[in-house]
This record gives C-alpha cells, sequence and structure tokens, in this order.
C-alpha cells in the first residue's frame, strides 16, 4: 500500500443505479437514474464508464456488462437515514447518520419564520415545498415588487432562499442565509441553507451560478479532518466546501460546472500534492434529475464519459481514482427530488487490480475507510475496507 499517495474521489452527483431495499418508504420505488435514462432516450454511449464496469451495476442500454474491466466495481448502499447530498458526502468520509435530517413537507412553522424576519429585517414570501424554478416563476414578479426574498424548502433538508440579484445583493442574500444557518439548530437542524440568486424579467427568469450553499458542520470528525490531521492536502473541487463547510479542506476550487470541475481534477493531478482530491460534479443533479430531463441527464453523462480517459491519462503511478454518488436523482420518475438508490463504485489505477467485483457494499463508509488504509492513517469508526481486495500488491 505505500505505493498509493494520492486518492481522486470523483461524486457524480444524484447518479444512482438503482433502488435501495427501502426505497418505497421514501417514494421512490423503481427508480434507476442511469439505467431508466438509458431507456428513456434510447440508449447511452458510455464506453470509458463502460470499461470500468458500469454496465455490470444494472441494466443500461448501450452500456453491455464488461468481464474484463479495468478496475474495480461495485455498488454502494446508504445506512444512514434520508437521501441527501450532505449526508451521502458524510457517509462517504466515513460518518453515518442514524437520525434523518429534518424535512418540511408543510412548509417551514410559522413561529419559525417569523424570528428569521424579525432577524433579517425583511418579510418573506413563499414558505412551501416546492420546485425552486417553479416558485420564481410563481412569486419572483412579487419579489422584485416588494423585495421580500422567496423562501422554501423541497423533499431534501433544505431551507432555500431565491432573491433577484438586483433586488437583494449577493453580499446580502448571503448575509441573510448565514443568519438562517445560525438559527436552523436543534430539531430545526436541516442539512443546508441555500442561496439561490436569479435574473431576468418576469416570465423569464432563470437562476445564475452564484449559488452558495450554507452546511451544518459534520457532527464528528470525518476522513478529511484524519488526512488533515496526518499532514496530508485535501483538495476540494466543485461544492464540495459548501457541503462540509470548508471543514477538512485545505484547498477549495469552487465550481458548479461538470466540465470545468473535470478540468480542475486533469489539472490537480498533473501537480505534486499528495493526499486527496475530492470533487463534485453537480450538474446531473441541479440542471436535470431535479427537473425531469432525462435528455439533458444523458449528454451530461456522455459528457462525462468523454473526459474520463483525459482523467486517468493524467494519473500517475501513485494515483487511486475513484467513482461515486452520493444519491440518486431520477429524471424519469414523476418526483423532482433525490431518489434512495445504489450508488455506483468504480475504481482505476495503476495499482488496482482488473476485474474485481466488490459486490454491494453495506455503506458508503467503505470509501473512506479504504481511502484511510490506503493512506496509512488511523482508521475510521464506520466502513470496510476493501483495500485488500482491489491492490495488486499489498
Amino acid at each position: 500500500m505505500g505505493d498509493v499517495d494520492r486518492v481522486t474521489v470523483i461524486v457524480l452527483d444524484g447518479v444512482g443505479v438503482g433502488a435501495l431495499p427501502d426505497a418505497a418508504t421514501y417514494g421512490d420505488e423503481g427508480s434507476d437514474s442511469v439505467g431508466n435514462t438509458s431507456r428513456a432516450v434510447g440508449g447511452l454511449s458510455l464506453p470509458n464508464l463502460g470499461r470500468l464496469g458500469l454496465g455490470n451495476l444494472t441494466d443500461i442500454v448501450g452500456v453491455p456488462p464488461e468481464r474484463n474491466a479495468l478496475g474495480a466495481y461495485g455498488r454502494m448502499a446508504e445506512v444512514s437515514a434520508g437521501k441527501d447530498s450532505t449526508t451521502g458526502h458524510w457517509e462517504l468520509t466515513g460518518v453515518v447518520s442514524w437520525n434523518p435530517l429534518p424535512t418540511y413537507p408543510d412548509g417551514f412553522p410559522k413561529e419559525l419564520i417569523e424570528e428569521y424576519e424579525r432577524r433579517i429585517g425583511r418579510e418573506t414570501l413563499g414558505n412551501v415545498a416546492i420546485s425552486g424554478t417553479v416558485i420564481i416563476d410563481q412569486l419572483g414578479g412579487e419579489h422584485v415588487r416588494t423585495g421580500s426574498p422567496i423562501v422554501y424548502t423541497s423533499a431534501d433538508s433544505v431551507f432555500q432562499v431565491a432573491a433577484h440579484e438586483e433586488i437583494i445583493p449577493l453580499d446580502e442574500l448571503y448575509r441573510i442565509c448565514t443568519i438562517a444557518r445560525e438559527m436552523l439548530t436543534g430539531e430545526h437542524a436541516v442539512g443546508r441553507v441555500i442561496a439561490r440568486p436569479f435574473v431576468g424579467q418576469p416570465g423569464s427568469f432563470t437562476r445564475t451560478e452564484n449559488r452558495r450553499d450554507f452546511s451544518l458542520l459534520p457532527p464528528e470528525p470525518t476522513l478529511l479532518d484524519g488526512l488533515v490531521e496526518a499532514g496530508h492536502e485535501v483538495i476540494g473541487v466543485g461544492k464540495v466546501d459548501d457541503l462540509f463547510a470548508k471543514q477538512g479542506l485545505t484547498v477549495c476550487h469552487h465550481t458548479v460546472d461538470n466540465m470545468v470541475a473535470a478540468a480542475k481534477v486533469i489539472d490537480l493531478l498533473g501537480g505534486d500534492q499528495k493526499g486527496m482530491i475530492l470533487a463534485n460534479l453537480i450538474e446531473f443533479d441541479m440542471l436535470f434529475g431535479h427537473r425531469n430531463n432525462p435528455q439533458g441527464y444523458a449528454a451530461a453523462l456522455e459528457a462525462f464519459d468523454a473526459r474520463l480517459p483525459g482523467i486517468m491519462d493524467a494519473m500517475g503511478p501513485g494515483d487511486v481514482l475513484i467513482i461515486v454518488a452520493d444519491h440518486g436523482n431520477d429524471p424519469t420518475t414523476p418526483s423532482t427530488d433525490h431518489s434512495r438508490e445504489h450508488v455506483p463504485l468504480l475504481v482505476y489505477g495503476h495499482s488496482v487490480r482488473g476485474g474485481v467485483n466488490l459486490g454491494t457494499r453495506q455503506s458508503f463508509a467503505d470509501v473512506g475507510a479504504t481511502i484511510a488504509e490506503l493512506l496509512r492513517i488511523e482508521p475510521l469508526r464506520h466502513g470496510a475496507s476493501f483495500a485488500g481486495e482491489i491492490l495488486k500488491t499489498l
């Protein structure tokens, strides 16, 4: 294991590979983000993910099973309660959330909203569980007239605040979201407060890339904290800094664009930093899963697949690449929310044996446990390492 000195984890946000046994409890029976998308669009072209073993994980039109996968492959179940990005990422890094984060299908309690309005000095609009694009269409005009921010939630544990950038400037939007984050503790400790800025005119409002997430701090140290304490670099790419509230990260490269994030990973792999690169590619989830757009979802998968050889070619002898997801977000189902699914586990590197079937792992935390072993830090509380199953030499 001394040959491994850097692990890159790419989280394909919302890319699930089939419903978990308890999916019906969450209203997600039959969800299969990749498989259902492939059927909806008449097939996917994912030759590189296919060579890594993606087609072995679920029935994907256009991506057959691969008998001689380049690396190790499997799928993972989520132990944590819920299906949120925050708890999914925490579990990947060794922290299991036994109790679900609070959700508000009927909106937030009146007294909580009244206290929030008092603290920010503004009345609010909305306070419903709804799609973000729908609510700005419905209430954006009133927001522009009144200056009142739009508060809403979804099936996830989120408190979202939408505002037009010309009515409530970004600094002010981020400030009032910070106030919400400070308030939402205890029984109302939602996973994320999300700033949702938009621009445009009534009838043609569009959200901008200036979204910012204000996440709950992990309840205990993560793999990231352990790596930093051991002297490793831990570099976040994408929205990783938001999901961990920057905790356990030595460097952050924030982006909400898949291709920009992939290019940054390639650039980092060309450097000499040792430790961990953790990248989140959000567009599968944010732009396509939540908007029930299987064509866009398929195109995003194919675009990532086309960039994958560049990532693999940039890897050195001491690099290991792990491709996973944090939950599903099936764009073919009536729901516009995350789906309770298995997620892919694809592992590649010069030191990784090809054709290894890792089966169905019992927890996302197996990823964190494996990285801890590969990079020779203290074992984590949760997860079973598969390092011994994948390495060519021990």
